[in-house]
């Protein structure tokens, strides 16, 4: 049985491409993200594909806009039978998606601060002062009490999302991890993939590091292996 702890992003072209690349993974990944970047190359199609074929789908979209607006996109994607779709942490945003996904299994995950962004970037898009971790907490505590079923939150900040009391039987799904040895690319808080599992995360969300390899199996197992050994340092 695949270990769903792994998300891998397909972060490819198009469905083709994608359909693709799960074959090359092979059968012991059963997790995948489809992003914006594949939504005009047939992403809802291969999400489709993908739950025909047994596999679990996340659908990273953030999706932000006022509240009627996001709940009927939400009511429209939880028709594919998809698992997971990221919305903006905003706390009317998370309530209309919620009501979006009421009565389906599609989890509603809320995006507290990007991991490609740092202070810098926050400060030049004027937004409120203070350390990203303590924007990140107070983010999620709020999307969290709105409803969210989970948060997206870098590994840096899992244990400190782990221990909030808001945080207790939600998820919490990291991207930003990066296998030892691995280009960070444009990722900048970043953590191993054992250690953010460590560190409280349910799913870590790995993309480049795969689908970029000359064999992206062997660079899922590897990762998968990890998971199963646990944090070097331990």
């Amino acid at each position: 049985m695949p270990d769903n702890r792994l998300i891998v992003a397909l972060d490819v072209p198009n469905a083709l491409a994608g359909m693709e690349m799960v074959q090359r993974i092979g059968p012991d990944v059963g997790f995948y993200k489809i992003g914006l970047g594949m939504l005009t190359g047939g992403g809802l199609a291969l999400a489709s594909e993908l739950k025909d074929q047994g596999h679990r789908v996340f659908l990273d979209m953030k999706l932000f806009d006022i509240g009627a607006t996001v709940e009927a996109a939400v009511r429209g994607l939880a028709q594919f039978d998809l698992d997971f779709l990221t919305v903006h942490g905003d706390p009317h945003v998370v309530r209309a998606a919620c009501e979006g996904a009421a009565g389906t299994g599609l989890k509603i995950l809320a995006v507290t601060v990007l991991t490609s962004l740092d202070r810098d970037d926050l400060d030049a898009a004027m937004m409120q002062g203070g350390t990203i971790p303590d924007l990140v907490a107070e983010r999620a505590g709020r999307a969290l009490e709105a409803g969210a079923h989970g948060v997206i939150a870098s590994p840096q900040e899992a244990a400190m999302i782990r221990a909030l009391p808001q945080a207790e039987g939600k998820l919490i799904v990291t991207p930003g991890v990066r296998p030892a040895g691995a280009a960070l690319g444009d990722q900048k808080r970043v953590a191993s993939p054992a250690r953010a599992i460590a560190d409280g995360a349910d799913h870590i969300v790995v993309g480049r590091p795969i689908w970029q390899a000359d064999d992206p199996r062997t660079a899922a197992d590897a990762i998968l292996r990890e998971l199963r050994d646990g944090p070097a340092d331990h």
